[in-house]
């Protein structure tokens, strides 16, 4: 499969939304897609405490999935398991499940809790997405594993390291969805197998997992645990038997590659690009994966499916109007990301009328002379109407798009961190 990961713990986008690009990454090679549902998906019970306002319902995760089967893309549900796992740990109810205390990125695995709360998880997720045949448990970047009392105590007693902790816990995760879901198949990524011995992942036998290198492009080969030099060119084979219940399939129904789109880096971070900025990268990954490289052949389908008239890798620009789903939006950042900054700080800070007669003193003083003022008035006005009319229209594009949180986090990380400036400027002149 070539999977497009949408990472939901920032910007996600309403489904209305996904129903205009779910056509768009089809078309351009896709044929799953990889959702990290963080805070985004309808917990309930106990677990409502999880999800964000602004959770998709359950009617809209059967819509997703509607429409995903509807242009030919398998949904791969992505469930955190061990790191990445903010969003749960920074509730006051599950701090006793971290291995850091102070510190909300990672389970402790060594808590009974810890795994009858990921069961419950896996559950509630699984259930609500009976059509697919994949499940992905994350399990990347699991920081500070190790470091934790329990964890110090356990491989003192077992002689053991991080590595083996990792594994054993990973393998119970697995057991429960190979003995509850038979023929569900398991997905994580591959960096923290990378730090773990050889030797360490031929003693452990956990059945059948592909593991997914988290870069855009990099094939994953099918491998299983009894083997996992799924991270050394000699584990690249045909997968052997695993444990009761899991499922071995055939190598061409293997995911080949996963292309992704994060929203954030983590549950704390600021958002990254918003994915109608993010297309046009996303549609030369997936036309790159599809021919094998970026040729000719895949720079013109690239333009003429997302309607651009030429495009400069090396200076991240495409030129002409764009015809794919928020291609508004791209063209709206690109203008907030390459005029508002530079056209506000050159008003404020190279306009000698302001520095010499309408300083931060004077402005704090109501003291000026309106000769001088005058002079830079009209100019600071225009430029200031401009910018809010610009801004309405942007506001107005993202709102269709995106639900009201993401919508202010980012009007306030990007325009009013500068517009405010000149705001403040204007109404201290009026």
């Amino acid at each position: 499969m070539r999977l497009v990961h949408l990472d939901l713990k920032g910007a996600a986008p309403r489904v209305s939304y996904l129903e205009e690009v779910f056509p768009l990454l089809s078309q351009l090679g896709a044929n799953g897609i990889l959702i990290e549902y963080e805070d985004m998906f309808p917990f309930k019970g106990e677990l409502e405490i999880l999800k964000s306002p602004y959770a998709y319902s359950e009617e809209d995760i059967e819509r997703i999935q509607q429409l995903a089967e509807l242009h030919k893309l398998e949904v791969v549900p992505l469930v955190q398991t061990f790191g990445h796992v903010e969003f749960i740990l920074k509730h006051e109810k599950y701090q006793h499940l971290r291995e850091v205390e102070r510190f909300p990125n990672s389970f402790n695995p060594h808590v009974p809790d810890t795994l009858a709360l990921l069961k419950s998880i896996l559950s509630q997720v699984i259930e609500k997405h009976r059509r697919s045949t994949w499940i992905h448990i994350g399990a990347d970047e699991v920081f500070h594993l190790g470091e934790g009392m329990d964890s110090k105590n356990w491989m003192s007693r077992n002689k053991g390291d991080t590595g083996t902790i990792y594994l054993k816990h990973i393998k119970e995760v697995l057991g429960f969805i190979a003995t509850q879901y038979w023929g569900l198949r398991a997905l994580m990524w591959d960096d923290m197998l990378r730090k773990i011995s050889v030797g360490a992942l031929r003693g452990e036998s956990m059945g059948t997992v592909a593991v997914v290198a988290p870069e855009p492009g990099v094939s994953a080969a099918p491998t299983c645990m009894a083997t996992l030099a799924g991270v050394v060119p000699s584990a690249r084979q045909e997968p052997v038997p695993g444990s009761v219940g899991t499922r071995v399939s055939g190598e061409h129904e293997e995911p080949q590659a996963s292309s992704c789109r994060w929203h954030r880096y983590d549950h704390y971070s600021v958002l990254c690009e918003l994915l109608p900025v993010g297309i046009p990268s996303l549609a030369i990954c997936l036309q790159t994966l599809v021919n094998g490289g970026f040729t000719e052949e895949t720079k013109r389908k690239v333009l003429d499916t997302l309607g651009f008239q030429s495009m400069q890798l090396e200076q991240s620009t495409c030129e002409g109007r764009g015809a794919f789903p928020g291609a508004e939006i791209y063209h709206m950042v690109e203008q907030v990301n390459g005029h508002l900054k530079e056209s506000i700080l050159k008003a404020l800070e190279e306009e000698s009328a302001i520095k010499g007669w309408f300083s931060p003193y004077h402005r704090k003083r109501q003291f000026g002379n309106p000769r001088n003022m005058e002079s830079f008035g009209s100019k600071v006005l225009k430029l200031h109407e401009d910018w809010e009319s610009f801004v309405r229209d942007l506001r107005a594009h993202l709102e269709r798009v995106y639900f009201p949180d993401t919508v202010e986090e980012w009007m306030e990380e990007n325009v009013n961190l500068y517009l405010d400036q000149l705001r403040g400027l204007v109404r201290d002149y009026r």
